[in-house]
């Protein structure tokens, strides 16, 4: 009997590396694709709009598809298991991204509205790969193995934004508007992004732990929130974790869609693209270490670092008006205060639910999530355009100041202060 426990035990380790090995070589391109439309879709926007008021429809396009995508993914996951809906969605990303170039080059911002929201799909997948990365993963390393998949995915988004002056002249070259190349690259990293999942994510993780039903009953998208809100509501651990990834959600978003046009306004334009990789960097970049400081640390905890890391990336970007340098260091703890929230409370989330309930759970969170972020965006230009940039990022601070509190009276009321949570 300890053999076959023994064995058992080592045959889920070797499907685990070699699902994280699988995750690794999607993230990469599908992370490509997003960032490198980030570095440019605000501009897109607000050029065929010749307004920054409304600029951050583009980024909210994207957003709000990748939250409506979420329910639907996580119930077609349930019944048909993390590989194909991976793949599913990928392939609706890469449509929407090639839709988004139609439109754009068109002229037609209808139709690039609806690429981009279309374009959300492919972004909800790479999200997605979080949590798969933790299917596999032995009791107490959950948030390593997410921030595995976390860091790997920093390479495509470094490379997203550092391919972008290479895209937009490929895209004049053959006669494109030049802001129309990283949605045309985007389609190609999609389509790549989806091709190692297919091949190659086999065994499917959900099936392994027996977590695929396939006469899972097709509930309808409102009643699985309103039943998974309800879940999450009853685990204190739970809302915090789902209140630490929307807020650094809506706080990393909000900041980073006004920045290029906010580095624009200051003639630094040729620079943004640079900020955004370094923002990225931060994003991802060091999540391995994040992810052993989650576990070694507890994970309330690190959600309270997270939210002073976060409210000091926006007040730096405040302070970048008059030391334009400091652009770069905002933006680069912005996105580690997110890295440190998205981890910490994905981790929190996954554990404090029944097994029963959480592919539907992280559906529904990151359903949140992508819609505070769409939320974020939207309003970032109106607030922009009509109070300045300074207003926006101490807006994001005081969030951030928000998310303290939460994760400070949830440690407080802790019945079991010495637990890894």
């Amino acid at each position: 009997m300890t053999e076959t426990l023994e064995q058992a035990r080592t045959d889920r380790a070797e499907l685990q590396r070699q699902t994280l090995s699988s995750l690794r070589l999607a993230q990469v391109p599908g992370q490509a694709a997003t960032a490198g439309m980030v570095a440019v879709v605000t501009l897109l926007a607000s050029d065929l709009l010749g307004s920054d008021r409304l600029a951050g429809i583009g980024t909210a396009s994207f957003t709000l598809g990748a939250a409506i995508s979420m329910v639907p993914l996580a119930a077609f996951m349930r019944r048909r298991g993390r590989r194909p809906g991976m793949v599913v969605a990928l392939l609706i990303g890469a449509a929407g991204s090639a839709i988004a170039a139609s439109g754009g080059q068109l002229r037609f911002f209808p139709l690039f509205v609806v690429g981009m929201v279309l374009f959300g799909a492919g972004q909800a997948s790479t999200l997605q790969g979080r949590y798969v990365a933790a299917d596999l993963a032995e009791p107490g390393n959950q948030a390593t193995a997410i921030a595995a998949i976390v860091w790997i995915g920093a390479l495509g988004a470094i490379f997203g934004p550092l391919l972008t002056p290479f895209e937009r002249a490929a895209a004049e070259s053959m006669g494109l508007d030049e802001l129309i190349g990283p949605f045309v690259f985007a389609t190609v990293f999609f389509l790549v992004a989806a091709a190692v999942v297919w091949t190659r994510l086999r065994p499917d993780p959900l099936a392994v732990i027996g977590g695929i039903d396939p006469k899972a009953t097709r509930t309808r998208p409102i009643k699985q929130v309103r039943v998974s809100v309800g879940v999450i509501a009853r685990s204190p651990n739970a809302k915090l974790g789902f209140i630490a990834m929307a807020i650094s959600q809506a706080v990393m978003v909000g900041v980073m869609t006004m920045t290029p046009p906010h580095m624009k306004d200051h003639d630094h334009a040729d620079l943004s693209a640079f900020v955004i990789a370094v923002h990225i960097v931060g994003m991802y970049g060091l999540a391995p270490f994040v992810g052993r400081a989650v576990e070694r640390i507890g994970r309330v905890r690190s959600i309270q670092i997270g939210a002073v890391v976060l409210g000091c990336g926006t007040l730096a970007t405040v302070l970048a008006g008059y030391v334009p340098g400091l652009m770069f260091v905002g933006l680069f703890l912005l996105g580690l205060g997110f890295n440190i929230g998205l981890i910490s409370g994905s981790t929190l989330l996954t554990t404090s639910v029944p097994v029963e309930s959480k592919v539907e759970v992280q559906g529904t969170s990151d359903l949140m999530m992508s819609l505070s972020g769409a939320l974020a965006a939207f309003g970032s230009g109106f607030v922009k355009q009509s109070f300045g940039f300074h207003l926006l990022a101490n807006a994001g601070a005081a969030l951030a100041a928000g998310l303290l509190v939460c994760a400070w009276l949830t440690a407080s009321h802790s019945q079991a202060p010495s637990s890894p949570v």
